[in-house]
């Protein structure tokens, strides 16, 4: 919807309640977008963040200016402002958070030796050791792997089939991090790959000079790594720093 359709729809429905809730309806879709911006997490609607976003939304609806800005950007940030109340609200009284991210998706391997599982196991360790720690933050790390967890199994697969296919060698892992680094930074390759939900594995075999051998074995992960990277995964983002000093 163009933003001047959006904001002149938004004054035309404010004082009809019968066509205001046509369309916060209507535009269900746009405030479920926006509260998984502002939790990090899928939001269905049967979640209270749900109905928070629906109330921020029509909040937005009945305080809208045209004078001071788009509609869209304005309910964007009414919506994240009640959410964010409402998750210090729920988590005031909780000192401290321990989030163990290999429990979002069953038990996963601890093996040292595999690289995702150690640096999982040293942020679990690192969160449950700051008595500090900001409650905020560490239920995003729980936020984030939910909603991760919904985009992999787009491409059919889950958290916890990270572990088996991490790369373990460092040369392995310096193929991977070239792969990943290749495919963010070509916009028709992540077009292809966003499309198709498939690796572009003969394309990033020419560009990289990388076997396909090692991209197919390394597939999810190197998937679940993009997404991470490319997307708004703040903290997960951390266990894949050595992508970026490749």
């Amino acid at each position: 919807m163009k933003e001047d359709v959006f904001g002149s729809e938004a004054l035309a429905v404010r004082e009809d309640s019968e066509r205001l809730n046509a369309f916060i309806k209507n535009n269900s879709k746009f405030i479920k977008q926006c509260a998984y911006k502002s939790v990090h997490k899928y939001v269905s609607d049967s979640d209270d963040e749900y109905a928070v976003a629906l109330s921020a939304f029509h909040e937005a609806v009945r305080s809208f200016d045209e004078t001071k800005g788009a509609f869209s950007s304005f309910a964007q940030i009414v919506i994240k402002r009640r959410l964010l109340d409402h998750m210090e609200k729920e988590y005031r009284h909780r000192a401290e958070i321990s989030v163990e991210p290999y429990m979002m998706e069953g038990e996963l391997n601890e093996d040292e030796d595999n690289p995702l599982a150690f640096e999982l196991k040293e942020k679990t360790a690192s969160l449950s050791a700051e008595s500090n720690y900001s409650v905020q933050s560490s239920v995003t790390v729980k936020d984030e792997i939910d909603a991760l967890s919904q985009i992999l199994e787009t491409y059919g697969f889950g958290f916890s089939d990270l572990v088996e296919c991490s790369p373990t060698a460092q040369k392995t892992r310096t193929a991977c991090a070239q792969a990943i680094n290749t495919l963010i930074g070509d916009p028709e390759l992540m077009s292809s790959f966003r499309r198709t939900k498939t690796l572009p594995m003969k394309d990033l075999s020419c560009k990289t000079n990388i076997s396909r051998k090692i991209l197919d074995r390394h597939r999810r992960y190197i998937i679940a790594a993009v997404e991470i990277i490319s997307g708004d995964y703040p903290l997960l983002t951390e266990y894949m720093k050595f992508v970026k000093e490749v």
